[in-house]
């Protein structure tokens, strides 16, 4: 199987940026062919043979990401995987694209791999980024109802069914949005441990926009994806988990204007999930109400 590595960049880590290429070109097995997007900046030096597109705006995160799958033809049909890396991250193996190509030989209904993020110095996962509910074991592997945006690996023939990531969210929940849209479809998302992408320990919340964007695009994903019903239970559910984490209040005053943007402005096309996928979501630990 073809594999081929989508990053973007803000053009502001080169040094990590090249660790991060240089870890992708010794995978094992066939080169993976790699696509560097310039999100709205030049693109750093790279290595021969990276193929780079510099945007002339700042496309958010799904924006990005699908112009660098359409770097591939339409729906990155040039190659058969996907993979998703930041910019900051590192491969810690030369064998996970060859895992990746195994994975998704051996299983085919597999539509998606999310990987385990670990930090370069602890080796620590934090729980954020281990893609379920019961999140206290990262080595454990297991099927999983959504992914991590920045290390994972999609099947193309997902993005050709169900199309790519939605532009308009530009940051937070875009990967919810297209795992849904896959499981809908009949697809299959696997968490792996032994996928290792190095990356430093950090907060979503030192983005200055976190707040406004997670509650806004929560509104949106909701109208999207949920049948009438569970949208104001997965909408109440997740403003009753706001409150109690307690929040500052500028960032409380942040996630209710969101909210409320959610509501005002257009979702996109809505596309309901069948009541049968929200039984497999159920099934897998994660009802479509949390």
């Amino acid at each position: 199987m073809k594999v081929g590595a989508v990053v973007i960049t803000m053009g502001n880590r080169p040094e990590e940026l090249r660790a991060l290429l240089d870890s992708v070109a010794k995978q094992d097995g066939d080169p993976v062919q790699v696509v560097v997007v310039g999100n709205g900046s030049p693109v750093p030096e790279v290595p021969d043979g990276v193929r780079t597109v510099e945007l002339p705006e700042n496309l958010g995160i799904p924006g990005g990401r699908n112009v660098g799958i359409e770097a591939f033809g339409p729906g990155g049909s040039e190659v058969d995987i996907l993979l998703f890396l930041d910019d900051d991250g590192l491969l810690a193996r030369t064998d996970t694209a060859e895992l990746c190509r195994r994975a998704f030989e051996a299983d085919d209904e597999l539509g998606i791999i999310s990987f385990r993020i670990a930090d370069p110095d602890t080796g620590e996962t934090q729980r954020r980024h281990v893609p379920r509910l019961r999140a206290s074991d990262p080595m454990r592997s297991s099927r999983v109802t959504t992914f991590l945006g920045g290390a994972n690996a999609v099947r193309t023939r997902v993005l050709t069914q169900v199309g790519g990531l939605p532009d308009a969210f530009f940051y937070a929940h875009e990967e919810t949005d297209l795992a849904w849209r896959a499981l809908d479809a009949g697809w299959m998302i696997d968490y792996r441990s032994d996928m290792v992408l190095n990356h430093p320990t950090t907060a979503p919340s030192r983005h200055a926009v976190y707040h406004r964007m997670v509650a806004r695009n929560r509104v949106w994903l909701a109208r999207r994806n949920l049948p009438a019903l569970l949208v104001p239970v997965y909408l109440g559910v997740w403003m009753l988990l706001t409150l109690l984490r307690r929040p500052s209040r500028p960032a409380l005053k942040a996630w209710f204007g969101g909210f409320r943007e959610g509501w005002a402005t257009p979702c996109g096309p809505r596309r309901p999930m069948r009541w049968r996928t929200v039984w497999r979501l159920t099934r897998l630990g994660r009802p479509p109400v949390i």
